[in-house]
């Protein structure tokens, strides 16, 4: 039974393994994936983690054992799930503006691969014809996510080939006799209205008429989770309901069976993430008080890049009076992470953590200013284990060449 990590637990890393460290919490991964096992259990569903989110390979080698497959977006991530273990063909690679060696590399590794560009599809097509299986990524013109920097399926996006080339696309298909065996589109991150997705596959399933092989359709991912109290999550069980019905209407018409794909990043991991700091300073202004901590932009880049809303405890002072901070980092530049926060009395040496962590925190860090990137902890079965050490200075300097 999932519980989450306590205060206490959390101080106990900080204190064995130093700050900042990222804290990734096993059982809420596993929560997160037997929800959508549950929830999509009435149709034939694959769930391919979208590994973008977070790489540390001892994430990827559970979430296989957890029966989960693997999205990539690069050919190294592709690397990264072989080598934690994926089959090839537990494996998606979808690609986007890669130069065409990387999807043949691809090819020769043997993963299924997933094409988003007229150019790059009729390449392949003269190349390969029909020896090779292929996925065709289609933008669908809908605008959904959290945030338009998020949102990969609106007219400007440059993912995936515009649902008014479909003409192009058949006349590449015919012409290279290409095997197409599955149809992808992905909407955006953080939808609240499965009607979304319903939408997306009613364009699919227009779309999916004019290829007779099809094997499956994915439907790319976007289910929200919760940041803050009172925040609404993709209601996934009536998702699966309505999209069971639909499929199996549409099965009918198409004349044959259709496995549905899905591609979860952030709703697996963020939940699971705790990142633990440590206040450096209290510095108050004529206007702020500012709670000064030992980490910045370059360990967790969402607040200043995305705008984005993580809860913040101090668990050093979990009952201290309640007082008002904007929380700050150490980088030179303008590097806030919450303004004017309601926090128990923050004291200079306190613990302070951010909640939904696990999604793009320590995957989008940096060693900006020279500064290093921290450590990283597995949480499983009341246990903690250090999975990625923390930088040492000779880190800067490893792949640097003197020759001055």
């Amino acid at each position: 039974m999932y519980q989450p990590i306590t205060n206490g637990q959390l101080i106990t890393i900080a204190n064995e393994f130093g700050t900042p460290v990222y804290v990734y919490h096993a059982e809420k991964i596993a929560q997160q994936y037997d929800k959508l096992t549950e929830a999509f259990k009435g149709h034939p569903t694959r769930f391919f983690y979208a590994c973008k989110a977070l790489t540390n390979i001892n994430i990827l080698k559970y979430l296989k054992q957890l029966g989960a497959n693997l999205d990539c977006v690069s050919i190294n991530e592709v690397m990264l799930g072989l080598k934690a273990g994926f089959s090839p063909k537990q494996v998606l690679f979808t690609p986007n503006c890669v130069d065409f060696n990387e999807i043949a590399d691809a090819m020769t590794l043997g993963v299924n691969i997933n094409i988003d560009n007229i150019s790059i599809l009729e390449r392949f097509g003269n190349k390969f014809g029909n020896t090779y299986p292929v996925c065709i990524r289609i933008n669908p013109h809908i605008e959904a996510g959290g945030n338009y920097k998020i949102s990969t399926g609106h007219i400007d996006s440059k993912f995936g080939i515009s649902i008014h080339q479909m003409r192009h696309i058949e006349r590449i298909v015919k012409t290279t006799d290409l095997h197409v065996q599955g149809l992808h589109m992905h909407t955006g991150s953080e939808i609240k209205d499965v009607n979304v997705f319903l939408q997306s596959l009613e364009v699919m399933f227009s779309i999916a008429s004019h290829f007779n092989s099809l094997e499956f359709i994915d439907l790319g991912s976007g289910f929200k989770v919760p940041y803050k109290e009172g925040d609404p999550e993709t209601d996934v069980v009536t998702l699966g309901a309505k999209l069971t019905e639909a499929v199996k209407e549409f099965e009918k018409e198409y004349g044959r069976s259709l496995e549905i794909w899905f591609e979860p990043g952030k709703y697996l991991v963020s939940e699971c993430g705790y990142f633990v700091v440590k206040t450096n300073v209290i510095k108050q202004t004529t206007a702020t008080v500012f709670v000064g901590v030992n980490s910045g932009f370059n360990h967790l880049i969402r607040p200043m890049f995305y705008d984005a809303y993580h809860k913040i405890a101090n668990i050093s002072n979990p009952s201290g009076p309640e007082r008002i901070y904007t929380v700050v980092g150490n980088i030179c530049e303008t590097d806030t992470f919450a303004w004017d926060r309601v926090l128990n009395e923050v004291r200079e040496g306190d613990y302070l953590v951010f909640y939904n962590a696990g999604a793009y925190g320590f995957e989008m860090s940096s060693n900006f200013n020279s500064r290093l990137k921290p450590a990283e902890v597995l949480f499983k079965d009341g246990k903690a284990a250090l999975i990625r050490e923390r930088d040492q200075f000779e880190d800067l300097l490893r792949n640097q060449v003197e020759v001055l």
